[in-house]
């Protein structure tokens, strides 16, 4: 093919028999088919260590030659034994050939005699927690990855790490010139057009990776972030096994994210900028080859498409809570597509692991390991799912955004109990499975049981785990943000019928034995602000006031109109106001109260900007100083009068307690017949503020927030 910039013509004839790609050399050709047969000819003389490409091998074993020239004369001659033993060990934890050692593949390196040594040849990465991140990182920052997005249908697009990694690339100089083209090129008019969006493309793909190769991403901060991800991330959102989590079976685009997300819990400030290049990567990878990594399936997943959800499920999460407003902007757009996805590849009708399949505490090993991989892929499959409504929820309510699905609606059962998902053997999590009661009921069976013909306040008779209880929570959210001011929304509950649901929900919270403390907080967290909405919509009273006063935002609605007719300092004097703001003094008591390792929920940047908006509504409205309840009825708080069903024997009504004092005070001013503590809200966004500030190290957002309540503060002085 002619170029314009050369003078000889590129013959395109030989063919790869896999995916019909063109080369111009046979030698072109041999290299790029090791990436369909993972064949890796050359081998490390030191460290054995198989590699594909000669050129890959060279950059290796200068690596091992720049420490010798460094140590030559402190080092013992059985260190570089030493060294092969332990990367061998490695890529079996790598590769999964020990159980043993792939169930700890993930704890910190043992302190060992080689400790120093670790620390000197960390450019090796033998002591990293994932064996598998020098693969990784090689198949970033090697060449034609973007070529790879291009393989025919059937193809996975990213292979898997294990396999000749220099051949997935990310970009490549020549990407346009090397691709197979028609022989024919246009002329004229035609030809210039043909050339221009050449060039478009090829410099698109480019500065998609740019990012990636301009921020000096190592294998160990992949693997930092990696570890990151697993220790504080999936603690508070357990969507993947972390006990049987393989390397080499995750496609790029999950990895990606997942790395993404870990690199907010660095302490490096340029690890932002990483993990925003690595986010980016991820997602042109799947919005452009999304029709490939759908039709992956691994090992023991019970359909395709799941790794394709999980990538989109974590991307999005990342992407929700960023500080880039792009980034955010374009997260919300792709929102619907998981549930779409996830129902194209039938995920929804995916048999749930049988519980006759579950193995005798006598079995094999093998026989229990089998199990318990198996049992685990459905568990991820199905938590995935949840996840999604999980955020569906928190971005409808952020936003301001209806929900992208009907969430009473929902088939899907009950996780497992996260004592059972956290089990870091075979054995345990056969224990655990052994000791409990499976209950299959699906959430749609309860939600209905949270709206009966007649209602009751009594604990829900499920067995919740702190995951499912969110994925209820969320749901009602969803109900209260398509809920209008009259109540005339054709099929949504009532305001009066999901106030009692709250309150059930808020007496099986309380009772619940199978919850940790630091868990029990988060899931208050959430329901206080849900409860909040039922009395004002958070979202829409923030571009209120923000509106009033030329404040400009793009967190809650962006730049939509808000209604003319709304005055939220005439809000304030009612009675729905003084329950909203003992809900927001909850929140920002509970944050507070959080332990820090539990600090960086993803609903809390929300929850608290949903109770600086009640703070500054009633500072604005000149009732900065409330005289607080010295103990709160919840009951009370949520429940008007006309909520109650007085012959309803679940129901004590507490008429004369000091919480319904307080919200039925008019106006709402220090009273010494209520008692309790004085509170003044102004003082109260000065803390409000400094949580933002925390909170924005992990969550961008917290950012924007933090500097609109920085806004607000200066309005109210």
């Amino acid at each position: 093919l002619m170029d314009s910039s050369t003078s000889y013509t590129r013959v395109k004839k030989v063919v790869c028999h896999v995916c019909q790609k063109k080369f111009s050399k046979t030698e072109h050709l041999r290299r790029h088919e090791r990436c369909h047969t993972g064949f890796k000819p050359y081998v490390c003389k030191e460290c054995r260590r198989p590699f594909a490409r000669q050129d890959a091998l060279s950059r290796h074993e200068k690596l091992h030659l720049r420490y010798i020239d460094a140590n030559e004369s402190s080092m013992p001659a059985s260190i570089l034994d030493s060294m092969s033993s332990r990367d061998s060990s490695s890529a079996s934890i790598a590769t999964g050939t020990s159980t043993s050692a792939t169930s700890h593949s993930w704890e910190e390196p043992q302190i060992s005699q080689h400790t120093a040594l670790d620390s000197a040849v960390s450019d090796l990465d033998f002591a990293l927690i994932w064996p598998d991140s020098e693969n990784l990182f090689q198949s970033l920052m090697s060449s034609d990855t973007t070529d790879q997005w291009q393989m025919p249908l059937g193809t996975l697009p990213f292979l898997p790490v294990v396999q000749n990694v220099n051949e997935v690339n990310f970009g490549s100089p020549n990407l346009i010139e090397d691709r197979s083209s028609p022989v024919d090129m246009p002329f004229g008019e035609g030809q210039q057009a043909v050339r221009d969006v050449t060039e478009m493309v090829k410099s698109s793909s480019l500065s998609v990776t740019a990012d990636v190769k301009a921020s000096s991403i190592t294998s160990v901060f992949l693997d930092e972030c990696l570890h990151m991800f697993f220790a504080r991330f999936i603690p508070t959102f357990p969507i993947l096994h972390r006990a049987t989590f393989v390397f080499r079976e995750c496609t790029h685009p999950l990895l990606l994210n997942a790395i993404a997300i870990g690199s907010l819990y660095l302490g490096p400030r340029d690890s932002i900028a990483k993990g925003e290049a690595l986010w980016r990567l991820a997602h042109t990878a799947v919005a452009t080859s999304w029709q490939l990594f759908i039709t992956h399936i691994g090992p023991y997943d019970a359909c395709q498409g799941v790794q394709l959800v999980i990538s989109t499920l974590l991307g999005q999460i990342y992407g929700a809570l960023s500080k880039d407003r792009t980034i955010s902007m374009t997260s919300r757009v792709f929102r619907p597509l998981g549930f779409f996805w996830a129902r194209h590849c039938g995920m929804y009708d995916s048999e749930p692991y049988s519980m006759e399949n579950l193995p005798a505490i006598d079995a094999p090993a093998a026989e229990k390991e089998h199990q318990w991989r198996t049992w685990s892929a459905r568990e991820i499959q199905q938590r995935a799912l949840l996840a999604y409504y999980v955020l569906d929820g928190l971005v409808a309510q952020m936003s301001g955004d209806g929900a992208s699905d009907r969430h009473l609606s929902n088939p899907l059962s009950l996780p497992s109990s996260e004592v059972a998902f956290d089990a870091s053997t075979a054995d345990e999590w056969l224990t655990q499975m052994h000791s409990q009661k499976p209950d299959e009921s699906s959430f749609r069976a309860v939600f209905r049981s949270l709206f009966p013909p007649i209602g009751n306040l009594r604990a829900l008779d499920y067995n919740f785990s702190a995951f499912a209880l969110r994925v209820v929570l969320e749901g009602l959210q969803t109900l209260i943000s398509d809920c209008d001011d009259q109540d005339l929304a054709v099929g949504i509950p009532g305001r009066s019928d999901l106030r009692r649901a709250l309150a059930q929900v808020h007496e099986t919270i309380s009772m619940s034995i199978h919850i940790s403390a630091a868990q029990r907080l988060e899931l208050l967290l959430r329901w206080h602000t849900t409860c909040l909405d039922t009395m004002i919509n958070s979202t829409a009273l923030s571009r209120h006031i923000c509106t009033r006063y030329n404040i400009p935002q793009d967190v809650s609605g962006g730049r939509r109109a808000v209604r003319s007719d709304f005055d939220f300092i005439k809000f304030t004097t009612t009675e729905d106001a003084r329950r909203a703001v003992l809900h927001a003094v909850a929140i920002q008591d509970i944050i507070e109260q959080l332990p820090r390792g539990r600090a960086h929920v993803i609903h809390m940047p929300s929850s608290l900007f949903a109770a600086a908006t009640i703070y500054v509504a009633f500072s604005l409205s000149g009732l900065a100083t409330v005289n607080l309840p010295s103990s709160i009825v919840w009951q009370d708080a949520l429940l008007l009068r006309s909520d109650l069903h007085l012959d309803d024997d679940d129901i004590r009504p507490s008429y004369g307690s000091n919480t319904r004092q307080f919200v039925e005070t008019v106006p709402c001013i220090p009273s010494p017949q209520i008692g309790g503590s004085v509170r003044n809200l102004l003082y109260e966004l000065n803390s409000v503020q400094k949580l933002f500030s925390c909170l924005a190290s992990q969550w961008g957002i917290a950012h924007h927030m933090g500097d609109i309540v920085a806004q607000w503060i200066q309005l109210c002085h």
